[in-house]
């Protein structure tokens, strides 16, 4: 389970045995009092001024370097400012007001220097009753704090302010120069250049005037700061539509307007809504019933999206939508409330978990929405009831100032938010419909990537769940996204040409939601030479442009192909086209990860299979072919290393699940005799690789070496002998030579076994039947050579006669 910030982690979910629970963390701020003896959460060193008639701590700012600024008034109602440290779990006094004040806003520099604080000198109450209408409402202070030394006004007036100091890249040294961001509720944004020098151990503000200050935005109704990429998004209105727009700043000190997207979002609102600056609670709780509740999200693979709860007219509905736009749709969900209180805030709240956003209504539903691939509503998590409840988060004021981080608005306190991999694996067992097992079979094998036990434990669940599965096959779906989780790190924009899916399309409901999908326009980006984020989201909106789906690899063609060159086989033996085709598949062969004696467990032979060779050289010819007309910057070499990977990981995944079952059944290698019959876990075993034969064939997939004689071998120990006869002559086993040839080697020749062996040797191909005959010293054996050798003879001299009565017409003539 993810840990979270400080001691004990605080499981969020269901009960035992419910949905996906969460794994999360005590609050990310210490308690106001010290740490009494049995009481949850970590050590923390009591902030000063801490003493039992103090009030509770607020979360009012989070650094980019993740340090947490908090507040809290002392026993003489003093108004104490503190610093976190999530690291080191190490508290910082930094400023304290000899007042009781309502602090609104807060940051600190990165070097610790310099504090910007804002807050409200005095309510409109106050101000009249004490006759001060010349004062100004609010006040925004610029302060030296190392030492505590001078203070500097940057603003005094009756709209509300913002602060957020600029940090520089990680790593960098000690800056002489801050840059201080300055929000103002009168719509408008500006860049504050503070420069600092070190006088007699102290740090002092150099700028004897005025600071050099620049315009950053104006107009806008709305904001939101990414405090990680240091990237301002904001939106102004025009006319019934709005534009997203994006500054992004740079560490020297310059910016520049980065993006622009129109989004069909009609905002009526008056009042500025503020996000991730700063938490002001009483007022941020005013303006969230009356202004839009939106947030813009970013992910590492170059995912945007813009979450926007919508106004429904029904009382038991809720509406939200999803913006897209490194896809360019926007999903609009509708969702049937299962109860419905009047007091309750229907204010959907939005967390950004990377590869997921959460859409999370307390009491009512947890929605994990796919960012990566969002096209079916399958690979999406709908959870609802028990398996929905977050108990440490009960109400909608919630923010999202980190990845896997939530802050709640409401008591001031920060969790970290992760999905619990052994709750997951609870749920994918307990689901009912193939919507829940897709979505939770994908989180499983894309969200937490590669690992030994979840792999395994997946193994187990697809081997019990093969006949439940109706609108998917698990095997598939474990094979490919497992391709894809593996190979896609090894090459930027792989993964926009490797399939992730052996879903075409999905057309199921999901109980309780309605999804409309809506175009829209893609976002136009103006950057040169950005790496990073800005790279991939550009990547994404290219492959939106060149129709995604085409880009990703099929095997439509590679199917034709080896249908075609199978039929063949006597022709084109000698050709140069099949010797490159046969050439390729010994390369993935010597790919093959080196099965040791454990492995060995699973009785695979090295064997030649003409079938499987030829599949295997095609697929690597054509898929080598789509690679290279989209990334020719890769290079070929490279190209053909990525190729013999992907189709030697795809037979070792099966070669995986085969040996994960053998061991499950407690199988062993001498299993591959004839003298008795199969048991109850054989049985199991040959119907699971029936099912991967089956999984196979509709993938076009080659298998392992061996495969087939092993499928025969448990099929001759396991079926009567007419269902047998049935698989062979419908394709399902496939007579191979090692096991022909063991089959007439070992068997006696009982009337039984005469039997087997004789409808065997009657449905051998002729250049195998050959083979295969000489290891069967029995006269049934001996009669059958002896008539298709005089069977031959007659042919022979048939077409003698023939030409023979053919030469002496031509004579006569």
């Amino acid at each position: 389970m993810a840990a979270a910030a400080p001691q004990e982690a605080v499981r969020w979910g269901g009960r035992s045995g419910a949905g996906p629970c969460w794994a999360g963390g005590p609050p990310s701020v210490p308690p106001p009092r010290p740490r009494r003896a049995g009481a949850r959460g970590g050590r923390y060193a009591a902030p000063p001024d801490a003493s039992e008639n103090s009030s509770a701590l607020y979360v009012v700012n989070v650094e980019r370097n993740g340090k947490i600024i908090y507040t809290w008034k002392g026993n003489q109602r003093n108004t104490h400012i503190g610093l976190y440290d999530l690291q080191t779990k190490q508290n910082e006094h930094l400023y304290m007001f000899e007042r009781d004040l309502r602090i609104i806003s807060c940051s600190v520099n990165n070097e610790r220097t310099l504090l910007a604080v804002s807050f409200r000198q005095y309510t409109e109450e106050e101000r009249v009753s004490r006759l001060l209408q010349s004062v100004s409402k609010y006040l925004t202070l610029l302060i030296e704090i190392h030492p505590i030394n001078n203070v500097r006004v940057l603003k005094a007036v009756d709209s509300c302010v913002r602060v957020q100091f600029l940090y520089p890249v990680e790593g960098r040294n000690t800056s002489t120069e801050s840059r201080l961001l300055l929000v103002s509720e009168d719509k408008y944004i500006e860049q504050f250049d503070i420069h600092v020098a070190e006088e007699e151990h102290k740090v002092v503000i150099q700028n004897s005037g005025q600071l050099p200050r620049a315009r950053v935005a104006d107009d806008l109704i709305w904001a939101q700061w990414d405090m990680v990429e240091q990237r301002l998004f904001y939106i102004v209105p025009k006319e019934s539509k709005s534009t997203l727009k994006c500054v992004q700043f740079y560490p020297d000190e310059n910016f520049n307007s980065i993006l622009e997207s129109h989004l069909d979002i009609s905002v009526n609102d008056t009042q500025l809504k503020l996000v991730n600056f700063g938490y002001d609670y009483c007022q941020d709780q005013d303006v969230a019933s009356k202004s839009l509740n939106l947030q813009v999200f970013t992910s590492k693979a170059g995912g945007l999206c813009v979450c926007c709860s919508l106004a429904s007219d029904i009382p038991d509905e809720i509406m939200y939508s999803i913006y897209f736009l490194h896809k360019g749709y926007n999903k609009t969900f509708t969702v049937s409330l299962e109860r419905t209180e009047s007091h309750q805030l229907k204010e959907v709240a939005f967390m950004n978990l990377d590869y997921y956003v959460a859409a999370y209504l307390p009491g009512q539903f947890l929605h994990l929405l796919n960012i990566q691939h969002p096209d079916l509503l399958c690979y999406s998590l709908f959870l609802t009831g028990e398996d929905a409840r977050i108990d440490v988060l009960q109400n909608c004021s919630i923010r999202s100032p980190l990845v896997s981080t939530v802050l709640d608005c409401h008591i001031g306190s920060m969790y970290a938010v992760s999905i619990s991999d052994s709750a997951l694996l609870r749920f994918l067992q307990n689901s009912k419909r193939d919507s829940e097992r897709l979505a939770a079979l994908h989180c499983a094998l894309l969200h937490f990537r590669h690992t030994e036990g979840l792999e395994m434990q997946i193994i187990w669940w697809i081997s019990e769940n093969l006949s439940t599965c109706h609108s998917f096959d698990p095997i598939q779906e474990f094979i490919i996204a497992s391709l894809y989780c593996r190979m896609c790190p090894e090459t930027h924009d792989l993964d926009k040409l490797l399939p992730y899916t052996s879903l075409l399309d999905w057309i199921g409901i999901i109980p309780g939601v309605t999804c409309a999908t809506d175009i829209i326009s893609l976002p136009v980006l103006e950057f040169q030479n950005s790496k990073g984020f800005w790279e991939k989201l550009n990547s994404n909106l290219e492959s939106v442009k060149y129709a995604e789906p085409h880009l990703h690899y099929h095997n439509n063609v590679l199917r034709r192909e080896w249908r075609n060159l199978s039929e063949e086989r006597e022709e084109r033996t000698t050709t140069a086209y099949l010797r490159n085709i046969f050439e390729n598949a010994k390369k993935v062969l010597s790919h093959l990860d080196t099965w040791d004696s454990e492995e060995r467990l699973v009785p695979l032979f090295q064997e030649e299979d003409y079938q499987q060779q030829l599949l295997m050289g095609l697929m690597v010819a054509q898929l080598k072919d789509h690679l290279m007309r989209h990334l020719q910057y890769v290079g070929k070499k490279k190209i053909d290393q990525i190729v013999l990977d992907y189709v030697a990981n795809l037979l070792n995944l099966v070669h995986r699940i085969m040996k994960e079952v053998w061991r499950r059944y407690q199988l062993h290698s001498c299993i591959f005799c004839f003298d008795e019959r199969g048991s109850t876990g054989e049985f199991a075993v040959f119907h699971i690789m029936s099912r991967i034969l089956e999984a196979a064939n509709g993938m076009c997939m080659p298998l392992p070496p061996g495969f087939h004689t092993l499928h025969l071998g448990l099929g001759v120990r396991c079926l009567p002998l007419h269902t047998l006869l049935h698989y062979i002559d419908n394709g399902v086993l496939h007579l191979t030579e090692t096991c022909v040839r063991k089959l007439l080697k070992d068997l006696d020749d009982t009337e039984k076994n005469e039997k087997l062996k004789f409808s065997i040797v009657m449905r051998l191909p002729e250049a195998l039947g050959q083979k295969a005959r000489q290891f069967w010293n029995h006269p049934i054996n001996a009669n059958f050579i002896a008539r298709k050798y005089v069977k031959l003879l007659l042919e022979k001299l048939g077409n003698r006669q023939v030409c023979i009565h053919t030469k002496n017409k031509i004579m006569l003539m």
